[in-house]
């Protein structure tokens, strides 16, 4: 049996990511770009010593190194013994953070207002009071511009400071004024804060399980949401209430498959950002986020034309210097529109076309390992292996499958789940028979039982596997068509939809019944929703 399908993957280790370095310094210069890496060269050499200058030997060694390796590194440190490295490397990361902080500045309205108020701190402490409360005046407009209470907060801290202490005659009712500021951006970050949690509860939660799996779940969901959600959240008018209450909203409808409210949303989302598109700057995160999240409620109710539109305005904006000044953003861009890019082939059946992206995506996935976690890898190898079951490739879909079984990462139990139901089904195409029988068919119910993962179609799926080898050849396909039957009078129950979403069993079970490939059978479905 060595020679069956199930062993691939065994001899050798199949990973979409090399492995990481855990030193803090080496992955800091690694991520430096060229102009980053000038730049520091040039900061460094006309702020330090001469005897600081150690460190550009030192970070001149790490950035020729492929791997991290301390034996190696001392070895081409000449006059730089083990004890010294530590306190050399513990400068040289300071340094590159100094510099990326001076280069970056002007990138960001954070780094500006901090900026500004250190200004502020030191005319205060030189005793220059009304110069510090100027620049707090000026640094005050900027934060209310981008809604940025958290500096509100700083600032108007350090003005009561100030007028507590020293006789500024700066106006009158300064006293009451202040409070009455401090109060409101008290009450504001209170709610924000809420919300904040709120989401990333839910988020996490996502992560974790995938959707809701049954009544239960759901029942815990809502009581959940009901309790964290503050009163008067509908009436809120900030721009950080509300994007964190639609971010919570999102994901409480994302999370119980109510994927109309999960686009009225996201689309809710987007439109903050076109009511003050000087935010974009500010949040290009949460803006690229919000592109993604409307992508996949478009995917999720197979809005094929607004999916379309979507897709090209977050490519244009991709294309653009804004996401392209940060990693994380052009990274991000990159992982969202691929993988939207990816379920478009999916929902459009057009398999073999999805595949050619494969090869450019495991090489962005290598150059980029630093900034991509362990949840964008398991979707990528289920989305691909998707794909290859589609086209036919049923080894190949077995080993994309594998990376995701044999990687006992605690991340989304759902997807866990349907990568061993996807690989019982290829090893069903394989006709490998004995090895269904005999293992494979119970270690899937049992680990699907266990996640209490197991819906009505899964539970009829199982059943239609474990028969189907007893049957003649030509009784197969009559159980087929029963099988499908039974399987689409729960297309629209929401609790069952998990199955068709993560794999379209419908379809598959069709390309069966009518002798065409998978392909064809959902190409034909999206042609036909194009004609209505």
């Amino acid at each position: 049996m060595s020679g069956s399908p199930y062993f691939i993957g065994f001899s050798v280790k199949i990973d979409m990511m090399p492995n990481r370095t855990q030193d803090p310094l080496f992955q800091l210069i690694k991520s430096l770009q060229k102009s980053e890496k000038r730049h520091f060269k040039l900061y460094i050499k006309r702020n330090s010593a001469k005897d600081d200058l150690k460190i550009i030997q030192l970070f001149d060694a790490m950035e020729k190194m492929v791997d991290f390796d301390e034996k190696t590194l001392l070895k081409k440190l000449s006059g730089i013994e083990k004890p010294q490295l530590a306190n050399l490397k513990t400068h040289l990361y300071k340094q590159l953070l100094s510099s990326l902080r001076l280069l970056k500045s002007t990138e960001s309205i954070d780094m500006q207002l901090h900026e500004q108020l250190d200004h502020a701190r030191i005319l205060y402490n030189k005793g220059l009071y009304h110069q510090s409360l100027k620049i707090l005046d000026r640094a005050k407009d900027i934060a209310h511009q981008y809604h940025q209470d958290s500096f509100l907060i700083q600032i108007i801290s350090l003005e009561k400071k100030i007028e507590t202490l020293h006789i500024t005659r700066s106006m009158q009712d300064r006293a009451e004024q202040l409070t009455a500021e401090a109060n409101h951006v008290n009450e504001k970050r209170r709610v924000i804060t809420q919300l904040s949690n709120l989401a990333l509860q839910l988020y996490s939660w996502y992560v974790k399980n995938g959707h809701a799996r049954n009544e239960a779940d759901e029942k815990g969901i809502k009581t959940f949401f009901k309790a964290e959600l503050p009163e008067g959240a509908g009436r809120l008018q900030g721009f950080y209430e509300r994007l964190y209450l639609y971010q919570s909203y999102c994901w409480y409808a994302f999370i119980r498959q109510d994927f109309l409210m999960y686009y009225r949303y996201s689309q809710q989302w987007l439109n903050l950002f076109e009511e003050e598109p000087g935010m974009i700057e500010v949040e290009t995160g949460h803006y690229i986020k919000g592109l993604h999240n409307l992508l996949n409620a478009h995917f999720d109710l197979r809005n094929y034309r607004k999916f379309g539109e979507t897709l090209t305005k977050f490519e244009s904006f991709a294309a653009t210097e804004l996401p392209n000044r940060h990693d994380i953003f052009r990274v991000h861009s990159f992982i969202y529109i691929t993988s939207a890019k990816l379920n478009q082939h999916l929902m459009q059946g057009t398999f073999q076309e999805g595949l050619k992206m494969v090869p450019y995506i495991e090489q962005q996935i290598a150059e980029n390992a630093l900034y991509i976690d362990q949840h964008r890898i398991l979707v990528f190898n289920y989305k691909i292996a998707t794909l290859y079951f589609g086209s036919g490739d049923y080894n190949t879909c077995i080993d994309y499958l594998r990376r995701i079984i044999n990687d006992h990462v605690d991340l989304r139990n759902d997807l866990q789940c349907y990568a061993r139901l996807l690989h019982l089904i290829a090893h069903y195409e394989l006709g490998n028979a004995e090895l269904i029988e005999t293992s494979l068919i119970k270690s899937v119910y049992r680990f699907m039982a266990k996640m209490d993962n197991l819906t009505v179609v899964e539970e009829e799926m199982f059943r239609f596997l474990r028969n189907s080898f007893q049957m003649p050849a030509k009784e197969v396909k009559t159980a087929l068509k029963e099988f499908l039957q039974k399987i689409k009078l729960y297309e629209k129950s929401r609790f069952e939809t998990r199955a068709f979403a993560y794999l379209d069993v419908i379809s598959w079970v069709e390309s069966k019944v009518y002798g065409k490939t998978m392909s064809t059978i959902i190409h034909d479905k999206y042609l036909a929703s194009k004609r209505k």
